[in-house]
């Protein structure tokens, strides 16, 4: 261990000189945007700090409880922030601040769908989850199954959504720092991805946890700053602030061309529903892709299995919604200050067209514009910095849930059948950690100009049609068996997958294909793959009638009272 600390003090030591080499690398070249030297410093201060924190994380762990789980001695608070940290994501901050820009009203359709979730997480799963897990929530959905089978699925549920997150994550990386620090965008995901790897590789969940309750507490203290700024400029009255918001798209509507009846009609809409998604089944689908893609995310779910009892996994869960409830009606105040403060500037948005300057995915950069109008160059590099942190530790929690899934799933219990040692196990998942940082910065590289948003929207489309299902019936249904889950698990995950590649959002908008060409003809394919998956887990769980099917009914009773009350939960994974 003594290596490992001597790497990482080097590493702090070493990061700020480092950064601004970085920064200036690339001077001689045409550059996005002039290199934010207070972003710089900011940016580099937290990765300093960070990677401090990971050398004290480094001593502790020294077991692949330590490393998956903190060794389960995060408390309620400290993980609900966690939780916070790892779901208050680049989508979240950039992606619905920049989407209640372009739409208004319409843009709350990503906050009321990530925050329902959590119901769903609070009264049905977080109690369980905790009861009936170790590491993973394989350890859960497999708890009366035949191990191989449904560790499979798991593992490649797992691996695809995170897969899909962490290109978005990293794409998002890329692009923020190519604008704010003026540095190359390879270079900026080469950045995001070693220290991605640094954090997980050495100090496991114990260092991305509080990587993850730091960057929560900055950027709660950033948005509620700017959201005090943006309403003081309009008296703390919501009403001026739209009224302000309704005039400024009218004005930009009639710049367009408008007759004045025609721009009046497109300022209001923004205060209604209607401009952002057209169809009813279209709404509905994608509402259930957010709500119930939060209850199957694995770098949520792994969450649960850090704190000491279910008690604590209950207040965790509060605590969590609490400040992700809080967050998202800052993120819409900020989103109106979008349109009033950032698309009235001349320096930084085209007046007229009213949209951002810089070219495709700036849009993306609202809510960070909103920061320098309020709070001017130092509070601008602050927010930067946040951003960049909001992505990184979402990256970290990303990586460790990938890992644990190769390592935990199907190396322990699969390959080894359940007889791994410790160390090994954690070699594995090390070993994993690498080549999940090597698969990202390659991946976030070549999908440089390929939209984010659908990448996240497809992240939980998937977790909400594959993982879901097998979830919610494995600790709910006592028919359920390995059979009906497996098949139901892979039905709704391929189907997911396949049914987003032949809509418009990736078959038109990505691949290029003439307009009216999409197979499917809905951007989100949750509500017919949910569906498939609910059916699927279903239907084959009826008709298996074997004897371990018969075996795996009986023992539900066994797994209910574990699960409802705690009993012989004290860290064994109940084989």
């Amino acid at each position: 261990m003594t290596r490992i600390q001597k790497i990482l003090s080097a590493l702090a030591l070493f990061a700020l000189p480092v950064l601004a080499i970085a920064a200036g690398a690339d001077m001689g070249q045409v550059e996005k945007q002039d290199t934010n030297w207070v972003a710089i410093g900011m940016f580099a201060a937290f990765v300093a700090g960070t990677l401090y924190i990971t050398k004290w994380a480094a001593t502790k762990t020294k077991s692949a409880a330590d490393f998956y789980t903190g060794g389960g001695g995060i408390t309620g608070f400290q993980n609900g922030l966690a939780i916070a940290g790892d779901y208050m994501s680049a989508a979240s901050f950039l992606g619905i601040s920049a989407a209640v820009m372009a739409n208004g009203y319409d843009g709350l359709i990503y906050s009321i769908g990530f925050l329902v979730g959590w119901p769903v997480i609070t009264f049905l799963m977080a109690e369980r989850l905790r009861n009936l897990g170790k590491f993973t929530f394989a350890d859960v959905a497999g708890y009366r199954f035949q191990q191989t089978p449904i560790r499979a699925f798991a593992a490649s549920g797992t691996l695809v959504v995170v897969a899909f997150y962490l290109i978005a994550q990293m794409v998002g990386a890329g692009q923020l720092i190519k604008l704010l620090f003026g540095l190359e965008y390879w270079m900026a995901v080469v950045i995001v991805g070693c220290l991605m790897m640094i954090y997980v590789l050495f100090g496991g969940m114990t260092a991305t946890t509080w990587v993850q309750i730091i960057k929560a507490c900055l950027l709660l203290a950033g948005v509620t700053f700017m959201a005090f700024m943006v309403l003081a400029q309009y008296g703390f009255s919501p009403e001026a602030l739209f009224a302000k918001a309704v005039e400024v798209k009218t004005a930009i509507a009639g710049n367009a061309g408008k007759t004045p009846e025609e721009a009046a009609k497109a300022g209001l809409s923004i205060m209604g529903p209607g401009g952002f998604i057209k169809d009813p089944i279209s709404a509905i689908s994608f509402g259930m892709a957010l709500m119930f893609g939060t209850a199957g995310l694995p770098h949520i779910l792994m969450r649960f299995f850090t704190v000491p009892d279910a008690k604590e996994a209950r207040k965790s869960v509060l605590w969590a919604t609490t400040w992700i409830g809080y967050f998202y009606i800052l993120i819409f105040i900020i989103g109106f200050g979008a349109i009033t403060l950032v698309l009235t500037n001349p320096d930084m948005a085209d007046v007229a067209k009213g949209v951002i300057k810089g070219g495709a995915g700036t849009a993306n950069m609202a809510a960070v514009l909103v920061a320098k109008t309020v709070g001017g160059n130092v509070f601008y590099g602050f927010i930067s910095a946040v951003a960049f942190a909001t992505i990184l530790a979402v990256v970290a929690g990303l990586t460790l849930s990938g890992a644990s899934a190769v390592s935990h799933d199907l190396y322990a219990t699969v390959i080894k059948k359940g007889n791994a040692d410790s160390a090994a196990e954690l070699k594995v998942s090390r070993l994993t950690t690498l080549t999940l940082g090597v698969i990202a910065v390659v991946l976030g590289i070549a999908f440089e100009k390929q939209n984010i948003a659908f990448m996240v929207s497809l992240a939980f489309a998937i977790a909400a049609s594959a993982n879901f299902p097998v979830l919610f019936m494995s600790v709910l249904w006592k028919n359920c068996t390995t059979k009906g889950a497996v098949i139901g698990g892979f039905l709704g995950l391929v189907s997911s997958v396949a049914l987003t590649v032949v809509s418009p959002s990736v078959w038109e908008a990505v691949l290029g294909n003439p307009k009216g060409s999409a197979l499917f003809p809905y951007s989100s394919p949750a509500l017919f793959s949910i569906t498939i998956g609910f059916v699927g887990v279903w239907l084959f769980s009826v008709l298996d009638n074997s004897e371990n099917a018969k075996k795996e009914r009986a023992s539900f009773a066994a797994q209910q009272v574990r699960s409802e009350t705690g009993l012989g939960a004290s860290g064994a994974s109940g084989h």
